[in-house]
């Protein structure tokens, strides 16, 4: 769910400022992520099982995680406070993520709208 190099889009690496704002970049260890969350490394291992999480790794082997990565795992850990299963938790947010990439995609396809009202109908 994630683009998987950190390069822009002209395939230059980032400079400091661009990996603030990228919401993409993996800049959280494991250990940071789950402190964030409020959860634990165990339940970021999982979200990684059920596929919902792919983080990236380190030159060390170690799990890097965006911001965007931890917005889904927050969602997913909402769901399973409020007694939805794990597997059932992840296919929402997995669902609910593909419905906002479509309405953007959408939105970005869509006529601009027109300026000021109507003009009157004819023969009507």
């Amino acid at each position: 769910m994630t683009p998987e190099n950190n390069e822009s889009a002209d395939n230059e690496p980032q400079t400091t400022a661009e990996k603030f704002d990228d919401e993409y970049y993996p800049a959280y260890t494991m250990g940071r992520a789950a402190e964030l969350l409020g959860t634990t490394a165990n339940f970021l291992r999982s979200l990684d099982e059920a596929k919902l999480i792919e983080p990236q790794r380190s030159a060390g082997g170690h799990r890097r995680y965006s911001r965007y990565q931890l917005r889904l795992a927050s969602r997913v850990r909402a769901l399973i406070d409020q007694g939805t299963g794990l597997d059932a938790a992840c296919r929402i947010v997995t669902l609910e993520d593909q419905l906002q990439e479509a309405r953007a995609l959408n939105a970005q396809s869509a006529p601009p709208a027109p300026e000021g009202p109507y003009p009157p109908l004819r023969g009507v």
